[in-house]
């Protein structure tokens, strides 16, 4: 059985494509997306800081990932991610941060992985790539499935300021939203 909370050794490590270099400055979009708590969230809404971390798919206990799926670049470790964000959820929220995650895997999928997670945040499904295309975000293909790369975003009132890109190891992301918010908005 694979153990989705650590990250393999020796996995290959994505590199910048340039895929995201249009981002910052951008305006999020005003899109209302499902998320877990069964309500609808308008992503372009939030004020002060906003951190989306978008990433491919979380892996189940006893389901077998996607064939090659740690030979792709970036696509495994979601599962460390989700809980490094968890872990660092406080020190986010004492910055005026709010996280969301972000894939384009059903709600209830995502439940069942915030549940098992018990993540403090809520997590929204993109499954009509609606959030994707606006922002124009990068994709790959596994498993038949199409997915998001791995990119966190951070936000202030409702523009982006930062992009993390790519992200490796997974579960150093949240350190660097601590790092970013800290050396560039804090008096």
């Amino acid at each position: 059985m694979v153990d989705l909370t650590k990250i393999p050794e020796n996995l290959p490590i994505p590199q910048d494509d340039g895929a995201v270099k249009h981002l910052v400055g951008t305006s999020l979009p005003s899109l209302s997306l499902p998320a877990t708590n069964e309500e609808l969230i308008d992503i372009g809404s939030f004020k002060d800081f906003l951190v989306i971390y978008c990433y491919p798919m979380t892996g189940q206990p006893d389901v077998p990932l996607p064939e090659g799926w740690d030979q792709i670049p970036g696509a495994r470790g979601c599962t460390p991610q989700s809980c490094s964000f968890r872990d660092h959820y406080q020190e986010l929220k004492a910055l005026k941060a709010e996280v969301l995650g972000l894939s384009v895997q059903t709600t209830d999928y995502q439940k069942e992985m915030a549940e098992r997670l018990h993540l403090p945040f809520l997590v929204v499904s993109d499954v009509d790539f609606k959030f994707q295309k606006a922002l124009k975000l990068p994709t790959f293909l596994a498993g038949g499935m199409t997915l998001l790369k791995r990119v966190t975003i951070i936000a202030k009132d409702g523009k982006i300021v930062a992009v993390h890109y790519p992200i490796f190891p997974s579960d150093s992301d949240p350190a660097w939203v601590i790092d970013y918010l800290e050396n560039h908005y804090q008096k």
